[in-house]
């Protein structure tokens, strides 16, 4: 196979790259790759804890897409074995175990999100599973004598656990080990991972160089931070954009991001060259250029890739609707209420727009509630429901309540 040249490559893959590990290393396996015509192995695991897949789990992706377009092969480790035990990285207690039938479900949505961001063809996908059921108790010993507690203890997560008294079970001490050895299983020249998985990349390493084989490099990516600019994408948290979610939220997400995001954001999830973003900053900076201008460019080329050209524009005018009261969010909540008499305030509290009837009267008050389109004034007005009605609260700009009687 005929590869385009190595510098060319090295321009495409570094981009947003934060760590490798050796740093040398990289160059020197693309240039074998180049010489020999052999495609290199590059892996990413993943444990399907959850189905969802947010923006956040598709920088590691992206960068995997760059590979395949170069002509390398990719390699997802499915970690139907691993997840049983869960990741312990960056965690402050264990991770509630899986089972087996768990996994394979949350595998099967993973697939199909993972394929909107990676191609189906250049991609081997094998279940741990496949080696892990088959090992030998005294290969699973000999493996872990390879590891030391003191080793394990090292790390951040488990290192505060221990100190905090904390309990460690011993079956996440194997975690980094069953990571190590999928790498020797399927003979990968690269794991791609966020800097959270440096450790667990390492014994990749580790353990190829104790079964003689060449050992993997780790090529390691940013954690993206969500859309409040201040911690990790999560979605328990709330700050984060869905690749599945209506083009229509993502849209208002991207759009009402941090000011401080838009540069890593358009580094790592876009195309956009940096030389245009470092423009365009520079405008924002100088006042040339709104940052929302800038978050609107971001938002539609995200949108675009997941949705479409058209569904991004869609997107985009169905905002400004949204903002003039002309349209509703296509996440906005459903909720079922008797039919009958009963308070305004009431009603916004029992639809789970405010906590209570209190803080319902301070927003009606500072005029940030609608009813049916209008405003609320009176916090002592009351409303009659009939069993056909239906009806839309607003709070705010975009918080919108679909009611049913």
């Amino acid at each position: 196979m005929q590869f385009r040249p190595v510098q060319e490559q090295l321009d495409i893959l570094m981009r947003g790259v934060i760590d490798i590990v050796p740093q040398d290393e990289l160059k020197k396996k693309l240039e074998k790759s180049y010489a020999t015509g052999v495609p290199l192995r590059v892996k990413m695991g993943v444990d399907p804890t959850a189905p969802d897949v947010h923006l956040g789990h598709t920088v590691v992706m992206r960068k995997l897409r760059q590979f395949q377009d170069l002509g390398h092969t990719v390699v997802l480790i499915v970690g139907d074995y691993t997840a049983q035990i869960g990741d312990p990285s960056g965690r402050n207690k264990a991770r509630p175990r899986l089972s087996h039938e768990q996994v394979l479900e949350n595998a099967k949505e993973y697939q199909e999100q993972f394929f909107k961001v990676v191609r189906r063809d250049q991609v081997e996908i094998h279940y741990n599973g496949e080696w892990f059921s088959k090992l030998d108790f005294s290969k699973v010993t000999e493996l872990m004598g390879q590891f030391t507690v003191a080793q394990m203890l090292e790390r951040e997560d488990f290192h505060n656990r221990y100190v905090g008294g904390q309990s460690i079970s011993l079956h996440e001490f194997m975690y980094p080990m069953m990571q190590g050895y999928d790498s020797v299983a399927i003979k990968s020249d690269i794991e791609l991972g966020g800097t959270d998985q440096k450790f667990n990349v390492l014994r990749g390493r580790d353990l190829q160089i104790f079964e003689g084989m060449e050992p993997q490099i780790g090529l390691f990516l940013p954690i993206l931070l969500g859309t409040d600019g201040k911690v990790k994408m999560s979605k328990s948290i709330g700050n984060y954009v869905g690749v599945n979610e209506p083009a229509d939220v993502m849209y208002h997400k991207i759009y009402s991001l941090a000011d401080s995001l838009i540069e890593n954001w358009f580094e790592l999830l876009t195309n956009v060259p940096m030389p245009e973003i470092k423009a365009m900053l520079a405008k924002i900076a100088s006042g040339e250029m709104h940052p929302n201008e800038a978050k609107h460019l971001l938002a539609m080329d995200i949108v675009t890739q997941y949705h479409g050209a058209e569904a991004a524009t869609a997107a985009a005018a169905k905002e400004k609707e949204i903002h003039s009261g002309n349209a509703i969010p296509s996440d906005a909540a459903e909720v079922k209420i008797p039919a009958g008499e009963m308070g305004v305030l009431d009603l916004f509290v029992a639809a789970g727009a405010f906590k209570s009837k209190g803080e319902a009267r301070r927003m009606v008050q500072n005029g940030g509630v609608k009813m049916g389109g209008e405003k609320v004034s009176d916090p002592q007005a009351t409303v009659t429901l009939n069993g056909e009605d239906k009806l839309v609260l607003q709070v705010g700009k975009r918080n919108f309540f679909k009611v049913n009687f």
